[in-house]
């Protein structure tokens, strides 16, 4: 199975792709999977257990907020957030929940929504179950389910394999697991990794569709930028973290004489769009998982600083851009992790500034061997990144390190045009090592805050 370009890029809202997207999606399921059952009616009673890095942040991610959706029947790409708001309350307010708009039960949150914070499912720390009651309490249905990252789940009868179970492109012309692939497939055929990509979607889609889902995507990230600049205010959770896109964006146009003869002021823009994404996924806005919603600004501030700086930047550059970073995306799913729960902040941050080092150095007409290079080197240098959530929001130091990461793509993008592709490191090696650098990281960093910023920052 090769990964699609739609795995790696979903709608949905925030603050997270695996604490919110997942946890929602895994609800629906369960739900879906009664009702397949013929059990929906017979159920009163619907228990949601919590375990590891799910229990310990999931209420600053508002995986509660999530899995109340999920069981209500909305879905992470048509939920509104302000309706989604609405219906919270009235769940709460009512103590009762309409499993998927059909079956009404009640609900006591104390007992029924529970965040087991020194239990961990074996296969992965972003795991939850749900079972399923009658009114005699007896059990009607139980499954686990696991959020790996992006916004994809697993079963439990799913665990073969780090992809939900139904995703990805079968049967498809170009297989690849590793850059190695990609480039030796580049070379026998003369394709750039865009156009690899492109012949494997198309295996499942028209042109048509493909282009529209493309643009689509990019669509949605630059409304999400839009969006993240005209809203002020302060970001839920209790930080008091104040949203900063709105006073950047005014400090940017009251000096915009001055600062033509300021070079830097390229970084003062893509600084504000990755803020701006980044403080709307945290208010639980809509964002695209790219490739999760922890690190969803880098890749929309990267392209939109190729649309709007890069000379006969074109639709066409932004599909080889954003096919490209897919192709990248699908090597660190395959061979490592994109959760911050698995493998630390190197998995979102880090993986995210690689897909976009790539796809800019593919939309500016760059080789094979020059975006390989360039991918390389925006993972090589977040490899060690952890994940340490201030209260376990997506907001500290999440929201900053996609601004830093932006940039660091483009210059990891930039450091390979300056070559031609040769270099000492390969992109394997450091998606290994990426691999290998999790594996080492002590739980307290990934996600769990209990290490790192998430205890050294004293909350007031």
């Amino acid at each position: 199975m090769v990964a699609s370009v739609f795995d790696l890029f979903k709608i949905g809202i925030g603050p997270s792709s695996s604490h919110t997207m997942g946890p929602m999606v895994a609800a629906g399921r369960f739900v879906a999977r009664l009702a397949d059952a013929g059990l929906l009616d017979r159920v009163a009673r619907v228990e949601t257990r919590l375990y590891g890095s799910l229990a310990l942040t999931g209420k600053g991610h508002a995986s509660d907020r999530a899995i109340l959706l999920g069981l209500a029947g909305e879905e992470p790409v048509s939920c509104d957030p302000d309706a989604a708001d609405r219906l919270i309350d009235t769940i709460r307010t009512t103590r009762e929940l309409l499993l998927a708009r059909h079956h009404r039960i009640a609900f006591d949150e104390d007992a029924d929504l529970l965040f087991l914070q020194r239990e961990r499912l074996e296969y992965h720390s972003n795991a939850m179950t749900f079972t399923a009651f009658d009114a005699a309490g007896a059990e009607l249905d139980r499954r686990a389910y696991y959020s790996v990252g992006g916004g994809a789940v697993i079963d439990e009868g799913e665990t073969g394999g780090n992809a939900p179970g139904g995703g990805g492109l079968w049967d498809v012309p170009h297989v690849f697991r590793s850059g190695a692939d990609l480039l030796a497939i580049a070379a026998e055929t003369g394709l750039s990794f865009a156009e690899i990509m492109r012949a494997n979607e198309l295996a499942a889609r028209s042109p048509e569709a493909l282009s529209a889902g493309l643009a689509g995507i990019a669509e949605a990230m630059s409304a999400c930028i839009d969006r993240g600049i005209r809203t002020g205010g302060i970001l839920p959770g209790g930080l008091k973290v104040k949203r900063r896109a709105p006073l950047v964006m005014a400090h940017l146009m009251e000096r915009q004489e001055r600062m033509l003869s300021d070079p830097l002021t390229l970084i003062d823009w893509v600084n504000l769009w990755a803020l701006a994404v980044n403080e709307e996924n945290a208010a639980g806005g809509k964002v695209v998982t790219a490739p999760t919603n922890g690190a969803a600004g880098i890749i929309p501030s990267v392209l939109r600083f190729y649309d709007r700086f890069a000379p006969g930047a074109d639709q066409a550059g932004v599909e080889r851009f954003l096919l490209t970073a897919a192709a990248i995306g699908s090597l660190f799913k395959e061979n490592a992790s994109i959760s911050g729960a698995e493998v630390g902040c190197q998995g979102e941050v880090g993986v995210a500034c690689s897909m976009a080092a790539a796809g800019l150095v593919a939309a500016w007409g760059g080789s094979p061997m020059q975006v390989e290079n360039a991918a390389e080197i925006g993972m090589e240098h977040n490899l060690g990144l952890t994940c340490d959530p201030v209260a376990g929001l997506v907001q500290v130091p999440c929201i900053e390190r996609n601004a830093v990461g932006a940039v660091k793509a483009i210059e990891a993008a930039r450091l390979a045009m300056m070559g031609d592709g040769t270099h000492r490191v390969s992109l394997d090696e450091v998606i290994e090592t990426m691999r290998r650098t999790g594996l080492d990281m002590n739980e307290r960093y990934k996600e769990t805050s209990q290490g790192g910023l998430a205890v050294n920052v004293v909350e007031c």
